[in-house]
């Protein structure tokens, strides 16, 4: 599936590729919309109409994930509020093995995330994720998200990379798609970002796997083979 001796580099999401997309998922979803009723003293459920429509209505763009702008927008703290479920944080499948064998493979790792920088402070705080991989991008530095083609452009101006010999993999399609698109020729999908809930359906378009065991042991072969 992959062809490991024609990258050089290796660019990495965090949400729902190295990490469990469950902890997210459930504080977006769940506890927000919960504990945003609890301190404004309303029904739960209003909490739920409110916060879940608002939420969708950002989608694929960089307030959906920007906490400074969440906390402002409904007047709570957002990070603090994470921090209540932050036990929730946690790796999928294989995800540190895999880190493991690409360092000692010789590839350059670099995670790419659209996470904001205080609630990455605070997965990096509890997995040590940083530890695994030569550098950790966030796109607020950058101003736009990685569904932004031009985003592609100004990471190539931080973090040089040969598209050619570049890996992507991100559980996001318009993710991979506007990687794509920019020429990053190689692109992986994840398919079970989120251990509680089923894996996505799979049209064929891109490689994609469930978990990383799936392509371990020739990762595990070339780190061996150097």
């Amino acid at each position: 599936m992959i062809d490991w001796a024609s990258l050089d580099t290796v660019l990495l999401d965090m949400d729902g590729t190295l990490l469990d997309l469950h902890f997210d998922s459930h504080f977006w979803l769940d506890h927000l919309p919960r504990r945003y009723a609890q301190i404004k003293q309303l029904p739960e459920q209003t909490g739920y109409e409110q916060i879940v429509p608002l939420i969708e209505s950002e989608k694929g763009r960089l307030h959906w994930y920007c906490t400074d702008y969440w906390s402002n927008r409904l007047d709570v703290d957002v990070v603090a509020l994470k921090r209540e479920v932050r036990d929730r944080i946690g790796y999928r499948p294989e995800a540190e093995a895999f880190l493991r064998a690409l360092h000692r493979s010789g590839r350059r790792t670099v995670i790419v995330t659209n996470c904001h920088p205080d609630p990455l402070t605070l997965k990096l705080e509890r997995t040590g994720l940083d530890r695994h991989v030569d550098r950790v991008l966030s796109t607020h530095e950058f101003g736009r998200p990685k569904e932004d083609r031009q985003f592609w452009v100004d990471l190539a101006r931080r973090e040089p990379y040969d598209p050619e010999r570049t890996l992507m993999v991100d559980d996001s399609l318009p993710v991979l798609e506007s990687a794509a698109d920019h020429g990053i020729r190689h692109l992986l999908a994840i398919l079970a970002p989120d251990s509680s809930q089923p894996a996505r359906h799979h049209d064929g378009t891109l490689p994609a796997i469930h978990h990383f065991d799936e392509i371990l042991p020739a990762l595990e072969t070339v780190s061996r083979n150097g």
